[in-house]
């Protein structure tokens, strides 16, 4: 069994994959999958009593069950204590995607080291799945939006802040508006104050998806869209170019990438 852990800023991700099965799609072999608030106090100890309890629920547990680790994460202070639980639990090193860390993905960055762990992962995994150009776009606290080519390199990208983080600063800006949540409207044409909020939101990001979607086309070709992370499922069906949904993507790329980096 493998353990996979997405770290992001608001959220962490967990799949268990069973390592026999063939990993032709990115549901295959997943045993179980959980979400988590990324909290940046918890401690090793802390992180081993949360996950023990993810797999006990499908049979598991935190230790001779496990194969390995593997990690993509942007927040160093939980790596580091996902590092420390892997030691003392398996008594070896999680592989933890960075320099070093083999991914079968030429990074053609000005500089590799600055590319998002999570954006590599999402790289091997998209070139699991199908043949480049791809664009990859993962819905999480920030929107990125991931370029790869005809040739299988990961080639950039670009960021932007995420649509709850806009939808909360828009709010704490403006002292007439409340904190509403995130869910799809009756219409565009909001009938209250609520509404309006939760309509100029989903469909505006829609739409300026898809604008950096055909921009990012227009430098690399025709491509295939593949949307991941928590709001995909909310804001995709709401674009013209996210044609596929790929919920499990990072984990299954970082299934790929553990492979590379441990069996001979």
């Amino acid at each position: 069994m493998l353990l996979t852990i997405d770290v992001g800023n608001t959220q962490c991700v967990v799949g268990l994959y069973d390592l026999d099965v063939d990993p032709h799609s990115a549901e295959a072999g997943l045993l179980g999958h959980w979400r988590s608030a990324t909290v940046v106090e918890r401690t090793a100890d802390e992180l081993a009593i949360m996950i023990d309890g993810f797999l006990a629920g499908v049979g598991f547990g935190l230790g001779e069950d496990l194969s390995g680790v593997a990690v993509a994460s942007g927040v160093p202070p939980v790596t580091s204590e996902v590092r420390k639980m892997t030691r003392r639990r398996l008594n070896a090193d999680p592989v933890v995607v960075g320099p070093g860390v083999r991914s079968g993905v030429p990074i053609r960055y000005d500089n590799p080291r600055e590319v998002g762990a999570d954006r590599i992962a999402n790289a091997v995994g998209a070139l699991e799945l199908c043949d480049g150009p791809i664009i990859v776009v993962d819905f999480g606290t920030g929107t990125t939006f991931d370029a790869i080519s005809s040739e299988g390199e990961y080639l950039g990208g670009a960021i932007s802040p995420g649509i709850e983080v806009s939808l909360n600063a828009l709010v704490q800006r403006a002292s007439a508006l409340s904190s509403v949540e995130f869910l799809e409207p009756r219409g565009v044409i909001g009938k209250n104050t609520v509404e309006s909020l939760q309509a100029g939101t989903l469909y505006g990001y829609a739409a300026g998806v898809d604008g950096i979607c055909r921009r990012m086309m227009d430098e690399l070709g025709p491509a295939k869209v593949l949307g991941t992370g928590g709001l995909a499922p909310i804001i995709s069906p709401h674009t013209e170019c996210v044609k596929e949904l790929q919920p499990f993507l990072t984990l299954h790329g970082l299934r790929k990438i553990w492979r590379l980096n441990t069996v001979p």
